[in-house]
């Protein structure tokens, strides 16, 4: 991609953050809601994150993780008002994803190695109510590749917040996904049109490989 902004970005100062890589987004067997070709989509987008994954490691880019981690006893009253429960109503685990005690937490198809750091998150935004933009800085980061599920939610919401908190961000396009195809295209616009740069993981590999730090 030759895009000035892309070409502008310095392994030396960035990450790959991958976001909310768990069974309750990525797993078909909790997934039999969803249309084959959703299916098939997520599980496309797991193994391109595997990909950038490789990338990073191989050549010293940074990987942090975002995890979403609710906890059943203690309900996001926002959310719980959206869902159309009380407000101190326990999250329903039966169908609410990334719950803890509950198999949908669990890291799908990828996993952090040691060393990574894991930021734990209770909304869709990896930066609110979190140290991660602390993790980041003091790694010396000031640009994120972000990869990871779901594009129209998670990602969509951690990627607006990382441009808010003054990191340049790229979005890899085809390692994440949604549900719903024409959501995920939906995402990808809004994001290159208010906060990031759309790319993909070959064009991250490139840049990993003028690593490493």
């Amino acid at each position: 991609m030759s895009d000035q902004r892309l070409a502008a970005l310095s392994p030396a100062t960035g990450a790959l953050l991958v976001v909310d890589v768990q069974r309750s987004f990525a797993d078909p067997a909790l997934l039999t809601h969803l249309e084959p070709a959703a299916r098939d989509d997520l599980a496309a987008a797991v193994a391109r994150t595997g990909e950038a994954l490789a990338s990073a490691r191989e050549h010293g880019i940074p990987v942090v993780w975002c995890r979403l981690r609710v906890r059943p006893d203690d309900p996001w009253p926002a959310s719980n008002w959206f869902r159309g429960l009380g407000p101190q109503e326990q999250w329903p685990t039966a169908w609410e994803p990334c719950v803890e005690g509950t198999a949908g937490i669990e890291w799908y198809g990828v996993a952090p190695a040691a060393g990574e750091p894991v930021v734990d998150k209770r909304t869709y935004d990896g930066f609110a109510g979190t140290d991660l933009a602390r993790v980041l800085r003091e790694g010396g980061t000031d640009w994120l590749a972000i990869a990871g599920l779901t594009s129209d939610c998670c990602v969509l919401e951690t990627a607006g917040s990382a441009f808010t908190n003054g990191f340049r961000v790229v979005v890899l396009a085809d390692a994440t996904a949604a549900e719903d195809r024409g959501n995920h295209e939906a995402a990808l616009r809004v994001l290159g049109t208010h906060s990031a740069v759309v790319a993909d993981v070959g064009w991250f590999a490139g840049v990993a490989a003028r690593g490493p730090r």
